[in-house]
């Protein structure tokens, strides 16, 4: 079974999406096989890393690997990325499309929490690990994530809203795991995305950060247009020019990553 770890936060705009797809970027660099699960009905994690859905010819997404209610059947979902990269072969995805949000609707429904966990059972043996793109909210499929997840990590940017929905999603791991069937989940840090040392707020929140989440507080990602241009155009950090400083950023986040999840 592949350690799995939920990225999560309770508000939009967190950098969640950026923060899975370029820690699986550095982590498969270093010759990690990962898994990533996009269980935002949103498909950004799936369309940055260059999944295309052709209409003609659907492909199974994490919503029908959650309908089918059965153990191990997400073995048949993951689907190759579409990057053009000498490690693209080590990153494996779980694409996610609106149709998604069917399944948010399926709360009520006996075990409908545990459908992800089940859906993985077996299915994720060939890899080391599974990142788990969550939606911006506390809801089932969040909760779906954190059922199915080893460990739980946030993303945040440098600002109010955001590090209090972090806040609030650290506070809910905490007091859920048992609740979710999932006794042994624990949060293991944050990540701060966007941050910009020229603005008086973000360097006020980062102090926040540091106080509120202490050494959990993994690393700090600069603002940097190649990052939005990576995500825009869905192309790995190593192809962009001029990108040696975040690269850099995010193979140290995958180091302390591997740290944190698979101790020696």
């Amino acid at each position: 079974m592949a350690k799995r770890v939920a990225i999560g936060n309770n508000k939009g705009g967190a950098k969640k999406s950026t923060t899975a797809v370029r820690l699986a970027e550095a982590l498969a660099k270093r010759g990690q096989r990962v898994g990533v699960l996009d269980l935002d009905p949103q498909g950004n994690a799936s369309r940055r890393l260059g999944w295309t859905e052709d209409p003609d010819s659907p492909s199974l997404t994490t919503s029908e690997a959650i309908e089918a209610n059965a153990e191990g059947v997400a073995a048949q979902v993951w689907q190759p990325i579409g990057w053009q990269a000498e490690y693209a072969d080590r990153i494996t995805l779980m694409p996610a499309r609106y149709t998604l949000e069917d399944r948010a609707t399926e709360a009520g429904q006996r075990g409908a929490w545990r459908r992800l966990a089940k859906a993985l059972r077996g299915a994720d043996d060939h890899l080391d690990y599974v990142l788990i793109d969550c939606p911006p909210s506390l809801g089932h499929l969040t909760q779906m994530g954190l059922a199915a997840a080893h460990f739980a990590l946030a993303s945040t940017e440098p600002e109010y809203d955001s590090v209090e929905a972090a806040v609030r999603y650290r506070d809910f791991v905490a007091a859920s795991g048992e609740d979710l069937g999932n006794p042994d989940l624990r949060f293991i840090g944050i990540v701060v995305s966007g941050y910009d040392m020229r603005v008086g707020a973000h360097v006020g929140q980062l102090g926040g950060v540091r106080e509120l989440f202490g050494d959990s507080l993994w690393g700090v990602v600069p603002r940097r247009a190649l990052v939005a241009n990576a995500d825009e155009y869905a192309e790995p950090l190593s192809q962009m020019a001029d990108s040696h400083e975040v690269r850099a950023v995010f193979e140290l986040l995958a180091e302390r990553f591997e740290k944190e999840v698979s101790p020696a």
